[in-house]
C-alpha cells in the first residue's frame, strides 16, 4: 500500500506546521497531535498496542455533531422569521457530503490528508476530514472558538448563502424521473420508529425489489427526501 501524503503539511518542519495551521485556522493550536490525527485517513493509520487505529474517524464523529449544532444556530439567528422546514433544508444543504467536500477543497484540506492512493479519490474523504478538523478544534480550543472558525473561516469566506437557498433540493422528484427514464420500478418503504417519546420515520429506497439505501426524517416526506439525497450524494446509479 502506497501513501499519498499532503505535501503542504506532513512534509513540513514542526515550526512550519504551526504556521500553516495558523493560516488555515486563524489561531495557533495547543495540541498539534489532534490536528494531525484529523488529517490521517484510516487507510494510512497504524494500529496501536490495543488494536485501535489512530485515524480521523472518531474526530469525524465528534465534528459532525458540533458542525450540525453550530450551523443550526447560525441559520436560526440569521433567519428569525423562517419556519422549521426552511431552517432544516438550509442546515441539510450546508452539511451535505457534496457541499462539505467542496468546502474542504476550498480550504486546501485535500493537500493535507495522509491517505492511501487506493482511496485518495473516494467520495466524502475530504468532507470527512473537514468534520474531523472541527472535532479537533473543539477538543483543542472549545466550543466558542470552534463556532468562530466555522462562521468566520468557512461560512463568511466560502459560503454564498443566497445561492444555498436556491440550491436544488427536491431529490425525490429527481430520483423518480431517473427511474422512469431507466424504466425501473422505484418505491419507498416507510417505517415508523418509536423511540421513547420521540418518533421518526425511516424511508428505504427500493429499486426492482432491491433495497438500496435509507434515510431518516420527522415526517414521511422528509425521510424520503433524505433517502433520495443520500442516494445521489453517495454515487448510486439507477
Amino acid at each position: 500500500m502506497s501513501l499519498f501524503t499532503g505535501i503542504k503539511y506532513f512534509f513540513l518542519t514542526e515550526k512550519s506546521k504551526y504556521k500553516t495551521l495558523k493560516r488555515i485556522l486563524g489561531f495557533i493550536p495547543d495540541n498539534i497531535e489532534l490536528y494531525e490525527q484529523a488529517f490521517r485517513h484510516k487507510s494510512a493509520a497504524e494500529e496501536d498496542s490495543r488494536g485501535v487505529k489512530n485515524s480521523n474517524e472518531r474526530l469525524e464523529f465528534l465534528g459532525d455533531a458540533i458542525l450540525d449544532a453550530i450551523v443550526a444556530d447560525y441559520f436560526f439567528l440569521k433567519f428569525p422569521y423562517k419556519g422549521e422546514g426552511f431552517l432544516t433544508k438550509m442546515r441539510s444543504r450546508m452539511v451535505s457530503r457534496t457541499f462539505l467536500n467542496d468546502l474542504a477543497k476550498k480550504l486546501d484540506l485535500d493537500t493535507f490528508l495522509e491517505i492511501s492512493e487506493d482511496v485518495v479519490n473516494a467520495k466524502s474523504v475530504y468532507g470527512n476530514a473537514l468534520e474531523a478538523l472541527i472535532g479537533a478544534i473543539y477538543l483543542d480550543q472549545g466550543y466558542d472558538l470552534t463556532k468562530k472558525f466555522i462562521i468566520d473561516r468557512i461560512i463568511s469566506d466560502h459560503v454564498d448563502v443566497e445561492s444555498l437557498i436556491q440550491l436544488e433540493s427536491d431529490y425525490k422528484s429527481k430520483l423518480i424521473i431517473a427511474a422512469q427514464k431507466a424504466k425501473k420500478v422505484l418505491s419507498f418503504k416507510i417505517e415508523l420508529i418509536n423511540n421513547n417519546n420521540f418518533n421518526y420515520y425511516i424511508a428505504t429506497i427500493v429499486i426492482e425489489e432491491t433495497a438500496i439505501i435509507h434515510g431518516k426524517g420527522q415526517s414521511k416526506k422528509a425521510a424520503e427526501q433524505h433517502a433520495a439525497q443520500l442516494f445521489f450524494e453517495r454515487g448510486f446509479k439507477i
